[in-house]
Formats: structure tokens, C-alpha cells, sequence
């Protein structure tokens, strides 16, 4: 991977991260800086999922890559604020 690439996975990876913060109910008690990091680790992994899938390359739009980062993302924030919520 080109460090063109790793800078388009951050920025990806923080849109990632803003909506599956959207996507999970309520207020979530986590920072801004903890949501891009789930967001970034979702987007990589999503990508290597995708990737398994054989969906990560598509003409168009990768639809189905971006719903598994986003639920992926939204899981992380969700399993991040039941940690945050127990202390």
C-alpha cells in the first residue's frame, strides 16, 4: 500500500468512523479522538473483509464495502461506550 493510500484510508476511515457513530442510538460517551481511531481500524478492516468477499473492487461505488466498514465502526462505538459506560 502507497502512503497515498494509507492517507485516503485515514480520511476514509474518519467519515467511517462519524457515521457509525450516527448509525448507534443515543448519546454515546466517547471522545471525537476515539471514534476516528474506530473509524480508521473499521475502514481497514472492512477493506480486508470486503477484499475476502471479493467486493472490494467494483465498478462504481463499493456499496457493500462501505455498509460493512460503517456496521463494523457502529459496533466498535457501541462495545467502546458499554467499556466507557461500566467504569
Amino acid at each position: 500500500m502507497e502512503i497515498s493510500g494509507v492517507i485516503s484510508a485515514i480520511v476514509i476511515g474518519i467519515v467511517i468512523g462519524v457515521l457509525g457513530r450516527l448509525v448507534v442510538p443515543g448519546r454515546q460517551r466517547i471522545g471525537v479522538l476515539w471514534t476516528i481511531a474506530i473509524g480508521i481500524v473499521a475502514a481497514f478492516i472492512g477493506t480486508g473483509i470486503a477484499s475476502g468477499l471479493g467486493v472490494a473492487d467494483t465498478k462504481g461505488v463499493d456499496w457493500i464495502e462501505w455498509i460493512i466498514q460503517i456496521a463494523l465502526a457502529a459496533f466498535g462505538v457501541a462495545a467502546l461506550n458499554k467499556v466507557k459506560l461500566r467504569r
